[in-house]
């Protein structure tokens, strides 16, 4: 954050200091939430949550070097007092933002693969200048204006993630740091129990192109020509509307030409996508290192932005081409001593994730047993039944050795799947993940491929820790395999 005096930021938040002996104390370090981060001359932002009230942290943030604290009551020790906390942060960030000048402030919504594609344009817009972007997936209410203070004026590129759960939610993040350039890439079925249809859905998600300013002042809408939903948004947007999509036959409507597009991807045996990059009617070859076919649309939408910003098309294809990932839990694919390949992809889960997920394991366990561990796919509402029912028959139709259905609320994959394939064996519905771990130290086998994929909720980023942290274990079965199982999952319990 830039420096500031805490009678500015007072200002700012609409505040009052209490306890503060000098008003013209600056805070010069980083705003955290957490109290255990807060470092010289930082601001503690004093929370009060379900389990733990950030107020009883004070003190000891002002110990650990912090110049004061943003709180909702006076503390004992130097304070900013705002009525609201969560709205005072919003506040902060935006005042902070709208002194810096020369920075472009890039914000992305979408149902799936808003991380990964953050996580791309951060790469892209970082060779063009000092940028940054939020860690993981902090695209609410609190981690927007978090990421929004990590800027400062050396700072050229802000890329933020937004996300909602509802109307009004991402138009609300908009004013906190209104986008230059907004992209949108897609519209599914993540939240539906929430939005009530992909409709509304698509209604909140439009809601960060109406907050692009108008083309003339250099806004920018970047658009999913093969998603009808995003599609239709281009008549919400006052800026410069550019498209990307999958295939250069896509077209826009009004048969508007893309602005990047791919041209004849193909997947190797990992999953990983190579592809003509086609952008400013220039072609240059992309071949990632991210696996699964779902992350060159992804890349496209981070070439498109990038292109906005001013970067050649060249240089855009070379740096898609060593970009590699940078949040966790997001395919990530690991091959363990004994050629067990597991892929992590258990950060979240939604009816496009998953049939993308369960792909990719199709793509790279051809030839071997491939393993799907699903668990439940969370704020479906009504939809939640049919939605599990069905990803449980693609694993079927995609011949997935064995389906491993984690919790009763995922249960509907495990019948679904037992009803398209008439499966005895193949499909286990089990309790939890520790019961799913289990099942698998048994189990799998060398050169076995396990896909590990579900909600948040589910927890199962614990199964493929485990998998891969286990010793090598010998073959299947045999006593000292039980031996090694048995004292893996004692030690577990501790």
């Amino acid at each position: 954050m830039i420096p500031l005096e805490l009678e500015t930021i007072a200002d700012i938040v609409d505040g009052r200091l209490a306890d503060v002996p000098d008003p013209h104390a600056v805070v010069s370090g980083s705003v955290e939430i957490d109290s255990r981060l807060v470092g010289p001359g930082g601001l503690f932002v004093a929370l009060a949550g379900e389990r733990h009230d950030g107020h009883d942290f004070a003190a000891q943030a002002i110990a650990d070097g912090a110049t004061a604290v943003l709180a909702q009551r006076p503390v004992g020790v130097p304070a900013v007092v705002v009525p609201d906390v969560q709205t005072a942060l919003g506040r902060l960030a935006r005042g902070v933002l709208d002194q810096l000048d020369d920075i472009t402030v890039v914000s992305l919504t979408g149902s799936a693969g808003k991380t990964s594609t953050k996580d791309l344009i951060a790469v892209l817009l970082g060779s063009l200048g000092p940028t940054v972007a939020p860690p993981g997936s902090f695209n609410n209410e609190l981690g927007h204006p978090y990421t929004v203070l990590r800027a400062d004026a050396d700072t050229r590129y802000l890329v933020l993630e937004c996300g909602a759960r509802g109307l009004g939610h991402i138009a609300e993040l908009c004013q906190i740091a209104p986008p230059d350039i907004g992209a949108v890439l897609n519209v599914g079925t993540a939240h539906v129990g929430e939005f009530g249809s992909p409709e509304i859905t698509a209604q909140a998600k439009g809601e960060l192109v109406e907050a692009v300013p108008a083309a003339a002042d250099g806004g920018v809408a970047v658009l999913n020509a093969a998603d009808h939903r995003v599609a239709a948004m281009a008549a919400r947007t006052k800026g410069r509307v550019m498209w990307f999509g999958e295939a250069a036959s896509d077209r826009a409507p009004g048969e508007a030409p893309l602005a990047v597009a791919a041209e004849d991807l193909v997947l190797d045996e990992q999953g990983r996508a190579t592809f003509g990059l086609l952008a400013a009617g220039e072609l240059h070859p992309v071949r990632l290192k991210l696996h699964g076919e779902h992350m060159a649309s992804n890349a496209l939408a981070a070439a498109t932005v990038a292109l906005a910003a001013g970067m050649p098309p060249a240089d855009i294809a070379t740096v898609l081409s060593r970009a590699e990932l940078a949040s966790r839990w997001r395919m990530e694919v690991d091959r363990r001593a004994d050629g067990l390949v597991v892929i992590n992809d258990a950060y979240n889960a939604n009816p496009e994730s998953v049939r993308a997920a369960l792909k990719s394991l199709a793509t790279i366990g051809r030839g071997r047993r491939t393993w799907a561990v699903l668990g439940q796919m969370a704020e479906l509402g009504d939809q939640s039944a049919q939605a599990h029912d069905e990803m449980g028959r693609l694993a079927v139709r995609l011949d997935v050795s064995r389906l491993v259905v984690v919790g009763r609320e995922a249960a509907p994959m495990h019948y679904g799947a037992s009803l398209e394939g008439s499966w005895s064996e193949e499909s286990v519905l089990v309790e939890d993940a520790q019961a799913a771990t289990a099942l698998l130290l048994d189990q799998v086998g060398p050169e076995d491929v396990v896909l590990v994929k579900g909600s948040r909720v589910a927890g199962l980023e614990k199964v493929a820790q485990a998998l891969l942290e286990v010793p090598v274990l010998p073959a299947v079965g045999t006593p000292e395999a039980v031996l090694q199982q048995e004292a893996y999952l004692a030690e577990d319990d501790e």
